[in-house]
């Protein structure tokens, strides 16, 4: 069950200028959800659309399997949301700008002291909220979103203006969330950070999503033409050993090969040693997130660059 869908979403201000094309999202229930992209790619617009604060063009929006046009704005006491900066009421105590939230959303009063434990602001309960850090701003707004306890958390780059030690701490309140059952969608640039957090991805650039799937599926890609480093005994001769289809090459003294498959480097290691070459280093070249969102978009740029020619 999906607790997001958009299905060839396209959105534009003008019909002849589109910020999203024909985009498929799908966020599995119980999920925490990667949205990647760069400034600009489109992120924040389709997460006003999840939202209803937009319409699309065309397609459908559907959030826990209802259309968006057939159940707003009842569907969103279901979802908690920070998108940007939250909004606070700087002159007042983060407990006091709960208290205002808990009455718009009708939540008992106890229900404002869990969500600061969740966030880990207790202890700045009454400190008001213009003497806070961008940190605890950002965890503030997060209890905000968790108040009226929603079953979906869309978070639009939660981690601006957090130190390292906030984005751990944010990670392990996602965490927590989800071992609760929430669904969480988590958009960001930060594509390093961000892999340590999701279970499922989407990348968007230039409106049009380049990739989704699970973070298993990407770590099935990252075994794919793996970049290897060899250092050996004697590098002509491992040169004319190892095929040339597999794009070899000598880098300071050292071979620098390509295999299509991991289970492939452990046969060419084995055929190396048994024509009596050392092998004294073996060093993959491991590809992050960043290099294969780099990847991703490289390719959706050859594929347009095709359709133009």
């Amino acid at each position: 069950m999906s607790a997001i869908q958009l299905k060839n979403v396209s959105f534009g201000y003008h019909k002849n200028q589109l910020v999203l094309s024909n985009i498929n999202i799908t966020v599995p229930q119980g999920s925490i959800y990667g949205f990647l992209g760069a400034n600009g790619a489109g992120k924040t617009t389709s997460i006003r659309l999840m939202l209803g604060l937009m319409k699309p063009l065309k397609g459908k929006v559907s959030v826990f399997n209802n259309a968006i046009k057939d159940s707003y704005p009842k569907y969103l006491n279901r979802i908690g949301s920070l998108i940007e900066s939250p909004s606070l009421y700087g002159h007042l105590s983060a407990k006091d700008n709960l208290r205002i939230w808990s009455k718009y959303f009708k939540v008992p009063k106890n229900r404002i002291d869990e969500v600061l434990e969740l966030v880990s602001l207790t202890d700045a309960k009454k400190k008001k909220v213009q003497a806070f850090s961008t940190g605890m701003k950002q965890r503030l707004g997060l209890a905000t979103a968790m108040l009226h306890n929603p079953d979906l958390l869309i978070l639009d780059e939660p981690t601006n203006g957090l130190d390292p030690m906030g984005i751990i701490e944010l990670r392990e309140i996602l965490h927590r969330l989800k071992e609760a059952g929430k669904t969480i969608l988590l958009s960001s640039h930060i594509l390093s950070e961000v892999e340590k957090i999701v279970s499922n991805l989407g990348i968007i650039k230039d409106g049009s999503i380049v990739f989704e799937g699970s973070l298993d599926e990407l770590q099935a890609l990252r075994q794919q033409n793996l970049e290897v480093i060899l250092r050996v005994s004697d590098v002509n001769k491992a040169l004319a050993i190892i095929p040339v289809a597999r794009k070899n090459k000598e880098e300071q003294g050292r071979i620098k090969l390509v295999v299509e498959q991991e289970h492939e480097l452990p046969q060419i290691i084995k055929q190396l040693v048994n024509n009596g070459i050392d092998i004294y280093e073996v060093r993959p070249k491991a590809k992050n997130l960043e290099t294969l969102f780099l990847s991703f978009a490289n390719e959706n740029n050859h594929k347009n660059n095709n359709k133009n020619a």
